[in-house]
């Protein structure tokens, strides 16, 4: 058993036994290490070729539980967004050069510090996203198992063709520096999924988080400064306009976005100013059809879950519930009851099923979307009041309410082409699922749903070997599976003339 290990965040002093013991090279040059146990202190600072840097001006984001400012962060500069990329392009030079295991150890290795740190993260993770215990347990237990379901993919050589005069190989090639830039809903599990396939393939890589919830991804840097060679990771923090700062920057080769589809627009255009590569993974809206066969009892609770969970604030969370006339009623009164069940608290309430809306931008939008029900006549099902401690506190709290937050709707239909029709009656394409006994059934109408992910009697079930992205303003490209690592690649063919008669030819 590892010796217990202390250390202060912020309010919180933690004891945590790591869970693994591991030994890894020192990129400072220093020999080893040892156990890994960073200390994770109240000073977030860039971490740029692996050294902690601080810059002349800071800003503090909002606890949106509390509505209190939070400990300053760095707001980097085009200065540091210089030396960012010089010093991740200098590392790519040895690190493409790496075998591919090599550097999924080193990957491993990641996943155990930052499983090792999971007692500071967790209530860090709480302050800055106002998740409560439960959902800050979800991403962090979900961040090893990322990792760990990735490293093991691999990019193999494709033969196209091979006769007795020539060969032709498909190779996949390391981009160069890639940069990720997240959103503020799950900062450390979107970064994870990004850093991972990029370093995987070869590339060197850069992480922005939100400036809404900079604090773990800046500690997820200062864990990964412990383990890989200098300039292969870093992290910086900034405002609005360091998102820019990348984009347009010549020597970053690929940019992977995460975030609303109007600044992923823009992205796209800054990027194609360069011919820069990209990938957005940008908003949902998601329908789930449920068919008149289902048992009520099991499907309704899944539903309910899978609309609240983490406060609807998950592109692939239900945002759309096409329930089929026969059952509507019965179903409504069901739905409304599980939801009745889930507490709204702030992060530190370990009872609570929901927290805050993450941001006073997000908290206004939504306001204004359930403005929008009694102006055009809509019946409220369903809303809970507030409890008296949350209410007028200062935090960005909605009750859960019958859309990236705790809205749901619920509506009904009868025919199936027209519900499909109304399904795929969206800009958006990311996800889509049906409920039914009947799986050939569901199936079927899957195929008919306009989204890039569609579930049968499941919604929100992804794994790091399947790939995922979404359709029409959804996004553009994939992460995870094999052909996310192939989106960190350039695609090389080449063509081999057999023999000695063969090379004459060209000569």
């Amino acid at each position: 058993m590892a010796a217990t290990s202390s250390y202060v965040l912020d309010d919180y002093e933690v004891d945590y036994a790591p869970s693994r013991s591991f030994r890894t090279t020192d990129p400072f040059g220093q020999g080893s290490l040892g156990l890994i146990s960073p200390r994770l202190q109240k000073t977030f600072r860039n971490v740029i070729d692996n050294e902690l840097t601080s810059t002349a001006e800071t800003r503090q984001a909002v606890d949106p539980s509390t509505g209190q400012p939070l400990a300053e962060v760095p707001v980097s500069t085009q200065a540091d967004v210089d030396r960012a990329v010089a010093a991740g392009q200098a590392a790519f030079l040895e690190w493409r050069e790496r075998s591919t295991d090599d550097r999924a150890g080193l990957l491993l290795q990641f996943a155990d510090a930052i499983e090792a740190n999971q007692a500071g993260l967790g209530p860090l993770l709480g302050r800055e996203t106002g998740k409560p215990p439960q959902g800050q347990a979800m991403e962090l237990f979900h961040l090893g198992s990322l990792i760990r379901q990735m490293v093991p993919l691999r990019i193999e050589e494709e033969v196209i063709e091979e006769t007795e005069e020539r060969k032709v190989v498909r190779r996949y090639l390391p981009l160069g520096v890639g940069v990720g830039i997240v959103a503020w809903n799950f900062p450390m599990g979107l970064a994870v999924v990004k850093l991972t396939a990029a370093l995987l393939a070869g590339n060197t890589f850069i992480l922005k988080p939100s400036p809404y919830s900079p604090y773990t991804a800046l500690k997820l840097g200062e864990i990964a400064a412990r383990i890989f060679p200098r300039g292969v990771l870093q992290v910086l923090s900034g405002g609005d306009d360091l998102g820019p700062m990348f984009t347009s920057h010549p020597g970053v080769a690929k940019i992977s976005f995460t975030g609303s589809v109007a600044t992923g627009k823009k992205v796209m255009a800054a990027c194609g100013a360069q011919l820069k590569r990209v990938t957005l993974e940008l908003g949902g809206n998601d329908a789930a059809i449920i068919c008149p066969d289902v048992d009520l009892a099991t499907v309704v609770p899944k539903i309910a879950f899978l609309s609240y969970v983490n406060s609807g604030q998950i592109c692939l969370a239900v945002k759309r519930v096409y329930v089929h006339e026969s059952i509507y009623d019965a179903f409504l009164a069901a739905f409304v009851e599980a939801v009745k069940s889930f507490k709204v608290g702030p992060a530190t309430d370990a009872e609570a099923a929901l927290g805050p809306v993450q941001n006073s931008m997000q908290y206004a939008k939504l306001q204004e979307l359930y403005g929008e029900v009694s102006k055009q006549g809509l019946k409220v099902a369903y809303k809970a009041d507030l409890p008296p401690s949350l209410d007028g506190k200062g935090g960005f709290f909605l009750p859960p309410t019958e859309q990236f937050g705790p809205i749901v709707p619920l509506m009904k239909w009868s025919d199936e082409e027209d519900v499909i029709r109304r399904a795929n009656a969206s800009l958006m394409g990311l996800g889509g699922s049906v409920w039914s006994a009947d799986t050939a059934r569901a199936e079927r109408m899957t195929r008919q749903l306009e989204a890039g992910t569609v579930w049968v009697n499941s919604h929100f079930e992804i794994t790091p070997n399947v790939a995922f992205g979404g359709f029409k303003e959804s996004g553009v490209g994939v992460e995870q599976g094999v052909d996310g690592l192939k989106g960190w690649c350039n695609h090389q063919s080449v063509w081999v003339r057999k023999g000695s008669e063969s090379a004459k030819a060209f000569t």
